[in-house]
């Protein structure tokens, strides 16, 4: 990559046209209903349209190399926000709607696999796009976006994600501590389940600790789990109410295909990337070169950025409009945006053929004076304080 093109001035991020193509995640609502209406391969929709569709317009429509202005107001970025606020209850209503029509007036011409393979479709939109907006509303400031993200979460079952995320993953990416930075040559069949678990129970223990520094105990009402848990129970209650125990099974069903989508793009983030151990437990703060990056745009605007990750990284509290793409000489680069990348991360040897020797030249190129990287593959450097 050859770097970035000239700043967009501010004036013209606000403007309406710019901000559109971030929109695009609603046009997977109406291929939601025509598989629900239609049945047959019309099921298989969802799942083409985020993964290859995109993918295609990728290919077609190349990089985008610039980068918003840093001054730009919160006044200009309105079309942008509007998006991500506007989702949460889009998918709270599809989510229940789809529920309640499988169940009841489309059980006469939906098989039971149709109606497996749709919700599975329902998981990537809940996944893909609801999570990754999720996480774009739980940075915020605001208690009102961050309650539309924990609200996104309660739908799939993974309302801990907003303490792993902000008290955990932020804070020690790229370590030993941070059960969501990937391994060197960790395939993701074997980082899922260490992940399922290992963020749960830091998410927790991050909580309690935060309240202990207040001398609470974990059962205080300012942990977040209560809210947590009440949000999923509500949740799980409404589905059982509209569809009843099969509806409850889809609601489930789209959760867990969601988590997956979820750690899927978590595992290829980090994948192989670690801070350099400074000694006495001690890392080197994180920096751009700790998060791979890509910049392919159609699978951005159904992101909403998200694989400007490394800029993420470095800025948490960035909008996404604002979030800056660094090019090779800041930034570790990915061949393609993440529908495809994921992909290639459920199948190892073609993941490990790609991504190795991308990591091995980081590391030249980053850390030339580390000489013995087995302690980094096998996450054994000390943990930080």
């Amino acid at each position: 990559m050859d770097g970035v093109k000239d700043m967009i001035p501010a004036d013209q991020v606000a403007r309406f046209r710019n901000a559109v193509p971030f929109w695009m995640s609603l046009l997977l609502v109406p291929v939601a209903l025509l598989g629900a209406f239609h049945g047959g391969w019309t099921v298989i929709l969802l799942p083409v349209m985020t993964w290859y569709f995109f993918s295609a317009l990728d290919a077609m429509l190349g990089l985008n190399l610039e980068n918003a202005d840093l001054e730009t107001g919160e006044d200009k970025l309105t079309w942008y926000k509007a998006i991500t606020l506007i989702w949460a209850p889009v998918q709270f209503v599809l989510l229940l709607w789809m529920i309640w029509y499988v169940t009841g007036p489309g059980d006469a011409h939906l098989s039971a696999l149709e109606t497996i393979v749709l919700f599975f479709g329902v998981g990537v939109i809940t996944g893909t796009v609801g999570i990754n907006y999720s996480h774009e509303l739980m940075h915020q400031s605001d208690r009102g976006e961050r309650f539309l993200g924990d609200a996104l979460l309660a739908m799939v079952l993974y309302s801990h994600f907003r303490s792993e995320h902000l008290l955990v993953h932020h804070r020690y990416v790229g370590t030993p501590r941070d059960p969501v930075t990937a391994r060197y040559n960790e395939g993701f069949h074997r980082f899922f389940p260490r992940v399922l678990a290992g963020s749960l129970k830091s998410a927790f223990r991050a909580e309690k600790e935060r309240l202990a520094r207040k001398d609470r105990p974990w059962t205080d009402r300012a942990n977040p789990f209560w809210r947590y848990w009440g949000l999923q129970a509500w949740m799980l209650l409404l589905a059982g109410l509209v569809g009843g125990w099969a509806g409850l099974a889809l609601f489930i069903w789209q959760a867990a295909v969601a988590i997956w989508q979820l750690e899927l793009v978590n595992y290829v983030e980090h994948y192989g990337l670690t801070r350099k151990h400074l000694g006495e437990g001690k890392y080197e703060h994180v920096k751009p070169r700790h998060s791979w990056n890509a910049a392919h745009k159609a699978s951005n605007w159904l992101l909403i950025n998200l694989q400007r990750h490394s800029d993420h990284h470095y800025k948490p509290n960035r909008r996404f409009p604002l979030l800056q793409n660094h090019s090779e000489a800041e930034a570790p680069q990915l061949p393609y945006g993440y529908p495809i990348m994921t992909m290639a991360a459920m199948v190892p040897p073609v993941w490990r053929r790609v991504m190795n020797p991308r990591v091995r030249r980081w590391r030249q190129m980053y850390y030339p004076e580390i000489t013995d990287w087995r302690p980094y593959n096998k996450a054994r450097t000390p943990l930080p304080r």
